[in-house]
């Protein structure tokens, strides 16, 4: 375990909160099992692709309000711990809604959709706090193996999440029961996670004048101004625009290759499963070559995926030559974790670290609302051209990626 009596008690906890929340991940997992309940209600894939344009862009389009408030409390962690209380409650809610009102699909992904909502929005409250007290715990040449050794044993644990997945699926319980065990295991791994870093001891920051939103908004110009910065949000960008078809891997195996639901296990396995290999080469990059160097190759896998998928799809190679649709996007995903985690704390000025967070998340969270624009066009045209337009973003993204800063 990278020798556990080797860190210090911070970092053991903000590792075990990161155990948890992948356990969390596995079952909850947006893209499968959460876009597969969505697909089993009958929702269209514009729908579909709303969820995880929630997750995500939810967790980011508040933090530049966060920066501005959490900037002159010399402590994030309170912060941090009142919003997770609310994650804890909604992923509760969701478990008990599926439960519930599954035989009214209407009100099932209405409510579902508004509790998911909720959940994102306090995650974009404790994301900006979680970030300023691991950066105050872990030292910067610490991080990359920090976040490998997080990663690295998490994906492991998720994916023991993802063959309980495949066994609820699989099993006798009928639907819509078997959904919700699955998002109540996902809840009770994500509040042990989220207890545990809330035991971390955060050293206080020195005084800070409290801007307030609209000078933290008329700041953004002056962060744009560092050409590094700019040149690291186009990238996300672009990146966060590929991620349109991701939430449609699932649904185009359900509905369009006609896979099993059962299958859906097996792809959190096959996500899950080839996160802690990957965590081990892309620590090994990020410590001799850079957080630059992990976000280009990342950017290749994750643009492979929706080729790979297209590809199956057409030669029908079936259900077991699909999973690697899942590992590409998994490689991509846990590069894209390390490195653009570590960028961002890199290059950002210790004064302005909430600033910097807090605009690239509110930049690119607006982003990641593209899948919604992704199942209009999958509604329209098909899955193919969504996966064509990713495909094109991650060539552009790679390029772009020439631009960052190489010592960063």
């Amino acid at each position: 375990m990278n020798g556990w009596r080797s860190w210090n008690r911070n970092e053991q906890l903000g590792i075990l909160n990161g155990w948890g929340v992948f356990v969390g991940d596995g079952f909850l997992n947006v893209t499968v099992v959460v876009a597969g309940f969505a697909a089993r209600l009958g929702a269209p894939n514009w729908v579909i692709g709303l969820l995880p344009a929630i997750a995500g862009g939810g967790w980011m389009l508040p933090q530049l309000l966060v920066a501005a408030r959490v900037r002159g409390l010399p402590h994030k962690l309170p912060v941090y711990r009142s919003a997770a209380s609310v994650r804890t409650l909604s992923y509760l809610s969701m478990a008990l809604i599926a439960a519930f009102l599954a035989d009214q699909p209407t009100l099932c992904l209405t409510l579902f959709v508004l509790a998911m909502l909720l959940n994102s929005l306090a995650s974009g409250v404790a994301g900006l706090p979680f970030l300023e007290v691991v950066s105050k715990t872990v030292s910067t040449e610490r991080r990359p193996r920090f976040f490998g050794t997080r990663n690295l044993y998490g994906g492991l644990l998720a994916f023991g999440a993802g063959l309980l997945v495949r066994w609820i699926l699989g099993s006798d319980l009928e639907f819509p029961l078997n959904y919700a065990l699955i998002f109540a295991l996902g809840t009770a791994a994500y509040t042990f996670g989220y207890w545990i870093f809330g035991r971390v001891t955060e050293p206080p920051d020195p005084p800070q004048e409290a801007l307030g939103f609209r000078a933290e908004f008329r700041a953004i110009p002056e962060t744009l101004r560092d050409p590094y910065f700019r040149a690291f949000l186009s990238v996300r960008l672009l990146l966060a625009g590929a991620s349109m078809s991701e939430p449609f891997f699932a649904v185009y195996a359900l509905r369009e290759l006609q896979f099993p639901a059962a299958i859906l296990g097996v792809f959190v396995m096959a996500l899950t499963g080839a996160a802690p290999l990957s965590n081990i080469v892309w620590q090994r990059v990020a410590e001799r070559k850079g957080s630059r160097r992990i976000i280009r190759y990342a950017s290749v896998f994750y643009g492979l995926a929706p080729l790979y998928a297209a590809a199956v799809g057409m030669l029908g190679l079936g259900k077991w030559a699909y999973l690697g649709v899942f590992m590409l996007t998994s490689v991509a995903a846990q590069g894209f974790s390390l490195g653009h985690t570590n960028h961002l704390l890199n290059i950002a000025p210790a004064n302005a670290r909430s600033r910097y967070i807090g605009t690239l998340n509110t930049l690119v969270g607006a982003a990641l609302f593209t899948p919604v624009l992704g199942g209009l066009i999958a509604d329209r045209f098909g899955y193919l051209p969504v996966f064509a337009i990713s495909l094109l973003l991650c060539a552009a993204a790679f390029w772009q990626c020439g631009k960052l800063r190489r010592d960063a």
